[in-house]
């Protein structure tokens, strides 16, 4: 497959193979939120945005698997490095009991392992005077040692902040910080003490109120962290305002609460910068990411983390030998190819064409995102669920988030073609479903 050439191209979706995988496939598995009966075949041609299905369905994919894939599908400047490597077992060890070497010494060795992956990590947030790393498995793992390291620290720790549409991950403790759909918490007990305020300027001064020594109920000195997307990702990829983060460092240095920026989706140069509070006059205590790192990390200041180590929780985290490196290798391939540059250029070039597209189109309400962290937002939850699904039988893929707003996420190095290719389907799928008949 060539990409400077390749084209959406589709038959059926799904194909019989396809429903043929995911009949297998749900013999065994628990219920999840499949999006769509979307199966990327492995074996066949994929490169940039372009991937296979398994009826032989050429996809442009815009989701980047929730950002899990900064650079798309077998990407060479990640895969050719990684091409040096060979292949061993295990590729996952104990990583916090056992130590990875890739060969040489830690300056010599040509393959990055788990310790140059954290190096990286510190050297990318060092205007923050973040010198430590904990790997980890995921991003809800992130969030919750985020959590324990801020309640660890805390004297007195009691509560926690929280805001309205955030989502921080899936696991028992980073539920009780989600509030962006009731379906993740029901049914599940909760962390005591989360508050939650606004994701506003009037969330920053109702948190002030709450704050406040003489009428309010929440002491601040008992307050273990606050924690915020800096771009809300499945509340909405809500975009704040620069005057909302910087009253909420304001009030977090005045009040000494530690701030956690949750950048498992927005991190690793998706919004043009490497994190996204990059953008704005804050200063995040600790950030967590994952995704774009093919594994979860927990970064912050020593003097922040416990000195028992023990307390924090993964087993294979700093011991994902592959992970790692693929991780440390898109680093570098961000840096080296000027990929914060080009997210920045082309995500501007991209938001002002899909404003063109939906100029005078009463189903689109709103263009909106930083960098390539794009979303539209339709004027229903039937109409957004109704572009995803004839924009899939186009062969393009998109995800919903929020209520009613749809997100597109292409690669870091997306180019000017691929992003036309996209707003051609979009183009046309606006008029399918805002007219079906008069289409047809």
């Amino acid at each position: 497959m060539d990409r400077d050439t390749a084209e959406p191209r589709v038959d059926s979706l799904p194909g019989p193979q396809s429903s043929e995988w995911v009949e297998y496939h749900h013999e065994t598995a628990a219920p999840s939120t499949y999006v769509y009966d979307f199966v990327w075949d492995i074996t066949e041609d994929a490169i940039g945005p372009f991937c296979t299905d398994a009826d032989g369905n050429v996809l442009l994919d815009f989701t980047c698997h929730v950002a899990a894939s900064p650079l798309g599908y077998n990407n060479p400047k990640v895969l050719d490095r990684a091409d040096e490597f060979d292949m061993v077992d295990p590729l996952k060890i104990a990583g916090q009991d056992f130590y990875v070497s890739t060969g040489g010494s830690p300056d010599e060795t040509s393959l990055p392992g788990p310790a140059h992956l954290m190096d990286r990590l510190t050297d990318i947030t060092s205007h923050y005077d973040f010198d430590t790393v904990f790997l980890s498995n995921s991003g809800a793992e992130a969030v919750e040692n985020a959590m324990k390291i801020c309640y660890d620290n805390c004297e007195t720790p009691k509560y926690g902040i929280t805001f309205d549409g955030a989502f921080h991950g899936r696991t028992l403790g980073a539920l009780s910080l989600n509030r962006s759909k009731s379906v993740y918490r029901r049914k599940f007990p909760e962390l005591s003490g989360i508050h939650d305020v606004e994701y506003s300027e009037a969330g920053v001064e109702r948190l002030r109120s709450k704050l406040d020594a003489d009428t309010g109920h929440i002491p601040p000195e008992e307050v273990a962290f606050l924690i915020l997307e800096p771009i809300q990702g499945e509340g909405g990829y809500r975009v704040p305002s620069p005057e909302f983060l910087s009253a909420i460092d304001d009030l977090c240095r005045e009040h000494d609460i530690p701030i956690i920026a949750d950048e498992i989706q927005s991190g690793a140069g998706r919004t043009g910068e490497m994190w996204a509070v990059d953008h704005y006059d804050i200063e995040p205590d600790v950030i967590t990411s994952a995704k774009a790192l093919r594994v979860g990390a927990t970064i912050s200041r020593s003097d922040i983390f416990p000195s028992e180590t023990s307390r924090l929780s993964s087993t294979w985290g700093a011991g994902d030998i592959l992970g790692s490196m693929r991780g440390a290798l898109t680093l570098a391939a961000i840096e080296d190819h000027d990929l914060l540059d080009n997210a920045a250029e082309k995500g501007t070039y991209f938001m002002d064409r899909l404003r063109d597209i939906s100029a005078g189109r009463s189903l689109v309400e709103d263009v909106r995102g930083l960098g390539l962290m794009t979303a539209l937002e339709f004027d229903t939850a039937d109409r957004r669920d109704a572009v995803m699904e004839t924009a899939l039988q186009h062969g393009l893929l998109t995800l919903g988030c929020g209520q009613k707003s749809l997100r597109l996420l292409p690669p870091l190095d997306v180019t000017e073609r691929e992003l036309e290719l996209c707003l051609d389907i979009l183009d046309s799928v606006f008029t399918e479903v805002a007219d079906p008949v008069a289409s047809a």
